[in-house]
């Protein structure tokens, strides 16, 4: 059974993204290696709390699905495992 992580990045110089251009993808967290999964379980466990980052940076905002419904965090790019911000595309809305 698939477990879907959707992933958006924001943020970095100028806001990136405005109203046309959107940096998002989705991957099933059931098919990364056991180190990524375990980096993507502590990112939600600190709730979105790294800090160090200005506001020109991208940041990513991570969402999941849980018996409670959506959980949402935002975190620094730098602490985002490679597959998930490789996961992310550039598409006009």
């Amino acid at each position: 059974m698939q477990k879907l992580l959707h992933i958006e990045r924001v943020g970095g110089f100028g806001g990136f993204g405005g109203p046309h251009l959107k940096s998002r993808g989705s991957v099933d967290l059931t098919s990364l290696p056991a180190h990524e999964q375990a980096a993507i379980d502590a990112l939600f466990a600190q709730g979105g709390t790294l800090g160090g980052t200005s506001s020109s940076d991208f940041r990513y905002r991570l969402t999941r699905q849980t018996p409670n419904g959506a959980h949402t965090v935002e975190v620094p790019a730098s602490a985002v495992p490679g597959s998930i911000s490789s996961a992310v595309k550039d598409e006009l809305v």
